[in-house]
């Protein structure tokens, strides 16, 4: 662990700057330079005091948290395809299920559609990218188009389709796919 880098950053993200730290924690701003840079080693301490400076404990500044993926990309998708229903599932953010919501890029082939689901406490949102789908919530059916987004309350049994073939965002929230 780079302890002088993780000490800047830490400054850098309250805002401070070398002196102000210097003042809070009672030290020289050129011992602070020096620490960040690795010249010098505080003692155990003279970093504790620096840490309650920077508001977080020697347990927190330790443990080496590893860094959350924020960017997905192609390779990161997981793809199903089901024939009978013609349609193309992606999973394009990897396990979305521990999520409060749950985004697919959702591609129906002409004619083609998804499971019907059952009502569920929840929400749906949809964005359609390429084509046109029917939404079919109850005993209602509702057209959209590239373009334009569709929203419902997933308290009736509910599925998509398509004539003609569509690509469309799909977030549900809870996770349901």
């Amino acid at each position: 662990m780079d302890i002088g880098a993780k000490l800047k950053e830490l400054r850098v993200l309250k805002g401070l700057t070398q002196e102000e730290l210097a003042d809070r924690a009672e030290l020289s701003k050129g011992f602070i330079s020096q620490v960040e840079r690795n010249l010098t080693s505080p003692s155990i301490a003279t970093l504790m005091d620096i840490l309650q400076c920077l508001g977080t404990s020697t347990a927190e500044f330790f443990s080496e948290s590893q860094e959350e993926q924020i960017v997905f990309g192609r390779d990161d998708y997981f793809e199903k395809y089901d024939g009978e229903l013609k349609n193309m599932i992606q999973w394009i953010i990897p396990n979305a299920q521990k999520n409060e919501m749950e985004p697919i890029l959702l591609k129906l082939e002409p004619d083609g559609a998804t499971y019907p689901d059952n009502p569920h406490e929840g929400e749906e949102f949809g964005y359609v990218i390429q084509g046109a789908v029917s939404i079919h919530l109850g005993t209602k059916t509702y057209r959209a188009k590239k373009g334009e987004s569709f929203y419902f309350v997933s308290d009736k049994r509910h599925y998509l389709s398509s004539k003609t073939g569509a690509t469309l965002l799909w977030i549900s929230s809870p996770p349901s796919f």
